[in-house]
């Protein structure tokens, strides 16, 4: 299910534009996820007040895509989905992945030579800002901020 909404916080000049997705927690699940949130960036271009640069949009992407995959490769509650939800404002996007494993809190992985693991690095160096929060009752959300370059 996705839901849009536009909403005016305060003064009328500070629109907030608001994507949410849930989606289940398998690669279809989080290939589909990452495509839609891709489609809705692409269209907030035509708002002047929220509109991103491809450079933006191209981070957005990428952090998109690392958040959900954790999402559904950590955070896999069997007939539990996971939800994506978009939050932009003035040209800074805040990209919330909510799973339903919260005994799992994520930690980048400091070097090492695995296949795996090195996904939080690659969040703690394209966004402006990231971190978790637990989410009740039981799950946790990680997200990601990006300001328009």
């Amino acid at each position: 299910m996705i839901q849009e909404t536009a909403t005016v916080i305060g003064e009328p000049t500070a629109t907030t534009h608001h994507f949410r997705l849930n989606f289940p927690t398998s690669r279809r699940g989080v290939h589909a996820a990452r495509h839609a949130a891709e489609r809705w960036l692409a269209a907030q271009r035509d708002c002047p007040e929220t509109a991103t640069d491809d450079d933006t949009t191209a981070t957005a992407s990428l952090l998109i895509a690392e958040l959900t995959a954790n999402a559904a490769l950590h955070g896999c509650v069997p007939g539990r989905h996971a939800c994506l939800a978009l939050t932009l404002t003035a040209g800074t996007l805040r990209i919330d992945v909510t799973d339903a494993r919260g005994d799992r809190r994520p930690e980048p992985v400091q070097g090492g030579d695995g296949e795996s693991g090195r996904g939080l690095l690659l969040v703690a160096s394209l966004a402006d800002a990231w971190g978790c929060e637990p989410y009740h009752p039981g799950g946790k959300t990680v997200w990601a901020e990006c300001a328009r370059r």
